[in-house]
């Protein structure tokens, strides 16, 4: 048995948000609408080797007739199980919307469990709101914690919490023997560019089918090798053809699956056919990792069949496709001859590197201050950007959230400038880098009224 906790709270306070972050991946489905998730979910979670079952639960409503004390529906039988069978509670509040009726008469309820309670303030976003949002909340007598589903503000520490609320409980860690495949590569490509030839290549085996007959491979097939004293699991997939190309069922199920063995793996690496350039799908398939902030690595492979002559001219292609992202690095190579194979696994290890950096807030802000102040955002409709604070979330690629006044004041050329100027003082040459910006006003419609 896995100790247990359980996310209970009113309707919409983010308990569901709370619950795929804390797991690293969307489980639960969220919306801003109240009521969506209605059946309690279960999902293990696991940190710094700790392991636990995490229950998320639907938003817990009262009835007002009678001033009763019994919750209503289904929804609370559900989060009754879940309290009952839990060993630990995290009551989940909204720090935006402040203390309400409601929240007292659940943390009543889940009081008279007599188990280990965290008071978790949710739509917290930064350090400076703590004291306001958590005041009216100290009466309720929990251990309390600031947070932000939303924009990952402590969220670090809320699962060095969690991790340590399971540890407390008594129970004994369940031992799992997980294999471990070291740095995992998604190979990804049209059909018949050289996936499968560049997996044999790297690993000195022939561990995949290689034919001329595009679609030879029609799963996502795994390689685990050792290198240079690490270890190195390669994701072969299907080649990723035009929709209107696709006409087989099976095939159709190899893309998506491609496409989201490219979205969990480490790092990505495209294979282009050099002697058929970039074509129309290469290019949608790198605005779709570009999009979608995955690190990848572009291997122009088959460059052994391409003259001198048109090498400049192929180089040049690609760098007028890349312009807009001009951290993805190239390796021009050849499956045949060898040729700049070597570099592939020490830059894929590099990029990942750069996509774990973690910067503090403390240092992020003394940092961009200066910046900030030397090269102002222009003034736009006679209004200019006023930047609040900045912060990491706690997710990968590198992401950071810009809190300033209006975020509509931000123009693309200042983006990029805020990014470039990150990238060169962070030292991040290779890895996709995310910035956000947050309006900190409030508009009257999300404002809660007791």
């Amino acid at each position: 048995m896995l100790p247990t906790i359980a996310l209970v709270g009113r309707p919409n306070v983010g308990k569901s948000t709370l619950f795929n972050r804390l797991l690293r991946k969307k489980r639960a489905l969220t919306h801003d609408m109240p009521g969506i998730t209605r059946d309690r979910i279960y999902a293990e979670g696991n940190f710094n080797g700790v392991q636990y079952a995490l229950i998320d639960t639907g938003g817990l409503v009262i009835e007002s007739d009678n001033d009763s004390e019994e919750f209503q529906g289904d929804i609370f039988e559900q989060a009754r199980e879940a309290i009952e069978e839990a060993h630990a509670l995290i009551l989940v509040v909204d720090g935006r919307a402040g203390m309400t009726p409601l929240d007292e008469q659940v943390a009543a309820y889940i009081r008279q469990s007599n188990k280990p309670i965290l008071l978790l303030v949710n739509k917290v976003d930064g350090s400076e709101l703590e004291p306001q949002a958590l005041s009216e909340f100290h009466c309720l007598g929990f251990e309390i914690m600031p947070v932000s589903a939303e924009h990952g503000y402590n969220l670090l520490e809320l699962r060095e919490k969690v991790a340590q609320l399971a540890e407390d409980t008594g129970l004994e860690q369940v031992e799992k023997e997980e294999e471990n495949k070291g740095l995992k590569i998604a190979m990804l490509g049209r059909p018949n560019a050289g996936k499968s030839s560049m997996v044999n290549a790297l690993t000195g085996e022939h561990r995949v089918i290689v034919s001329e007959i595009a679609g030879t491979t029609r799963d996502s097939v795994d390689v685990t090798f050792e290198s240079g004293g690490k270890l190195f699991t390669f994701v072969d997939t299907a080649g990723v053809r035009r929709r209107t190309n696709i006409t087989d069922t099976i095939e159709k199920f190899s893309v998506i699956r491609a496409l989201r063995s490219s979205s969990k793996a480490d790092v990505t690496v495209m294979v282009v056919d050099a002697i058929s350039g970039i074509t129309k799908q290469d290019k949608r398939l790198l605005d779709y990792l570009i999009r979608e902030a995955i690190p990848f690595i572009i291997t122009v492979n088959k460059i052994d069949l391409v003259s001198q002559s048109e090498r400049s001219e192929l180089r040049a292609g690609f760098e007028k496709a890349l312009r807009f992202a001009n951290h993805v690095p190239v390796v021009y190579c050849s499956c045949i001859s060898k040729s700049g194979l070597g570099g592939i696994l020490p830059l894929a290890v590099k990029l990942k590197k750069e996509c774990a950096i973690r910067v503090s807030t403390g240092k992020l802000n003394r940092i961009m201050k200066d910046v900030i102040e030397k090269h102002q955002p222009p003034v736009v409709k006679r209004r200019r950007a006023k930047f609040k604070y900045l912060t990491q979330a706690d997710e990968e690629p590198p992401t950071f959230v810009f809190f300033i006044n209006d975020e509509k004041l931000i123009r693309p050329t200042y983006h990029r400038f805020l990014e470039n100027k990150l990238r060169k003082i962070l030292n991040v040459k290779i890895a996709p880098l995310n910035i956000v910006f947050r309006s900190t006003f409030r508009k009257k419609d999300d404002i809660v009224h007791k």
